[in-house]
């Protein structure tokens, strides 16, 4: 699924930053000139490029809205853009993220391109800290992708196994938690989906349907998914964490059509986060995750666990930033990462003060097939730099450059990939 704001305050840093290096004049500018000034202009045009080594790189321009309160933290941003993609042409979207305060967050973006591609996201969270007795997540999701990859089975799958295909998911997520205490949570997710695979539209790369014709998954699936989950939470924030642990398991099935006598997977997994300060510029950042499935024999190929690429999701995909998104899938997967988290500079712009980050980072990862082989023998390892701009309390955006044995990758988006 296509991450929801490429790079978007990534580049809006960079574009303020830039702004510093000369004092405003005595008096403002007028005219065009005030359209020209980061600082008096209505919004700030900021040049978008995404990177991400299935999409290519995707250049356009966003006008950004921000809004602060009193304190110069931002509490919303309006950013539509205009893009142009050379696998899909030109593309528009819209954004909003609002931050009404610290416990809540919600967003909406929808968006299209010329040929195959187009998106809608509508999120809103409450309880973020577990101040209240009751936390709770609502999702609602259509994505129609034509570049996710398959490569076959096996955390042995080779590049020349290579095939395309176009991913068309829409669903609907919702997760009431109980918060026991500040740090203790049980929660209950249950999520709808239907996924269609269907024929790529990527010319030189062959399409899966073809290479690999009697995969499970090819097609339509409804499923319906629901996990338990449970999770302790020491971080001193969870947007922009630098002390504390996250600890949490969970258990899901998901059944076909909805009918729960007919389970196409089981799952079970947990996840470890841990940061450390030793002092305000630097924090060590680790992450590890190990997923299970007992029972998969008609688990479509998409719903197996998998690694590569710059995200990481409890329960889902997790990153190895040498490869792109889901480069190895099998029944069980283990990853593991370590960053170090470097402020390098620090500046005031539009009311808002921005951190300059640059992240040294190694992942390794594995699938597996077999649940009673040891999980760290035959890793895949990567390496790399991450530059990171954060606008507390809410914003991250990041360019991550890494090497595997495949060659060296790039990516951009928001949030920490952990």
């Amino acid at each position: 699924m296509s991450r929801w704001a490429q790079c978007l305050f990534a580049a809006c840093a960079c574009s303020v930053a830039a702004a510093q290096v000369a004092p405003l004049p005595d008096a403002p500018p007028q005219g065009l000139r005030r359209w020209l000034d980061p600082q008096t202009a209505p919004f700030i045009p900021v040049p978008e490029i995404d990177l991400d080594p299935y999409s290519g790189t995707t250049l356009g321009v966003i006008p950004v809205w921000l809004t602060t309160d009193a304190q110069g933290e931002i509490t919303r941003i309006l950013a539509p853009d205009i893009i142009h993609n050379p696998y899909f042409g030109w593309g528009a979207r819209a954004r909003i993220f609002a931050y009404p305060s610290a416990d809540t967050q919600w967003s909406v973006v929808g968006g299209a391109k010329q040929r195959v591609e187009s998106e809608f996201a509508a999120q809103y969270a409450h309880g973020i800290r577990h101040e209240d007795a009751f936390s709770f997540t609502l999702r609602a999701i259509y994505d129609r992708s034509g570049t996710p990859r398959f490569y076959g089975i096996g955390n042995d799958s080779h590049e020349a196994g290579q095939s395309v295909y176009t991913d068309q998911q829409a669903y609907l997520q919702a997760q009431l938690g109980w918060n026991i205490s500040r740090a203790w949570q049980l929660a209950v997710e249950v999520m709808p989906r239907e996924v269609q695979v269907l024929p790529g539209t990527l010319s030189g790369i062959p399409s899966t349907d073809q290479v690999y014709p009697g995969l499970a998954g090819l097609g339509t699936t409804h499923e319906l998914l629901t996990r338990a989950l449970i999770s302790y939470d020491t971080r001193d924030d969870p947007e922009i964490p630098s002390s504390g642990t996250l600890l949490s398991a969970y258990w899901g099935s998901a059944s076909r059509n909805a009918e729960l006598g007919h389970t196409l997977y089981s799952e079970a997994g947990g996840d470890a986060r841990a940061f450390y300060s030793p002092s305000g510029r630097t924090t060590w950042a680790f992450h590890a995750a190990l997923r299970y499935m007992p029972s998969y024999r008609d688990a479509p190929f998409w719903a197996l666990s998998s690694i590569g690429g710059d995200e990481s999701v409890s329960g889902g995909a997790q990153p190895l930033r040498g490869f792109g998104a889901d480069r190895f899938r099998d029944r069980n997967a283990f990853s593991a990462s370590l960053e170090l988290r470097q402020q390098v500079a620090h500046f005031d712009a539009l009311s808002t003060h921005v951190d300059l980050q640059l992240t040294p980072f190694v992942d390794v990862g594995r699938v597996f097939a077999d649940s009673a082989s040891w999980p760290v023998q035959s890793l895949h390892a990567a390496a790399g730099l991450g530059i990171r701009a954060v606008a507390r309390p809410f914003v991250v955006g990041y360019v991550d450059i890494g090497k595997g044995s495949e060659g060296v990758v790039a990516f951009s988006g928001i949030n920490y990939p952990f």
